[in-house]
């Protein structure tokens, strides 16, 4: 974990050979992340957890103005790239093919599927409306659901005691569930 910091340091300061020692000792747990989270999309997504991988790696490589401040945090704008990367396509197919019917989200610690674009769509709104308001129960949620992050890694990343990030997730799922329920989109 020093190592990753150390190389994340040197390649925000320029030294493009930090990335390529970078690459190795990442990719794994990239991939890793991205598989949690293709487990949450439909049946049939056309992007593969690899290609999600290498989208999310040219993304963070044309990033050259982030200041990486540690392992944690480079895995949280991983994480928030990845979201960015599947919403892009939800809102493109979602648009390619209107479909009419009740949009049902569920936020569970189990990361159950979404079944219909329309749905990740919904609960994106309903994520940045609570970043209004509570911009760190927002972060959260995004970590933990869109990242895939574990407790424990979300405390890492926020810098707060696992305690905080179980309340701020409890309390995140109950205003995302009235959220959605008062839009006709159904509970957690």
């Amino acid at each position: 974990m020093a190592e990753i910091t150390k190389l994340l340091k040197a390649w925000s300061e320029g030294e493009q050979a930090a990335l390529d020692r970078l690459t190795p000792l990442v990719y794994e747990e990239l991939r890793k992340v991205a598989r949690r989270r293709m487990r949450t999309e439909r049946l049939g997504h056309t992007l593969q957890t690899t290609a999600l991988v290498n989208e999310v790696y040219l993304r963070l490589v044309d990033a050259s103005d982030v200041r990486w401040q540690d392992r944690a945090h480079f895995f949280a704008v991983s994480a928030s790239m990845m979201r960015r990367i599947l919403l892009d396509g939800a809102r493109a197919r979602a648009t390619a093919k209107r479909g009419g019917g009740e949009i049902r989200v569920t936020l569970s610690d189990d990361l159950v599927p979404f079944r219909k674009h329309d749905e990740l769509i919904a609960l994106d709104d309903a994520l940045m409306s609570l970043a209004k308001i509570d911009p760190r129960k927002s972060r959260v949620v995004e970590l933990r659901y869109f990242g895939g992050l574990t407790v424990e890694e979300t405390a890492e990343v926020l810098k707060l005691s696992p305690q905080s990030v179980m309340r701020d997730w409890r309390l995140a799922k109950a205003w995302l569930s009235r959220e959605l329920t008062e839009g006709d989109a159904v509970d957690s």
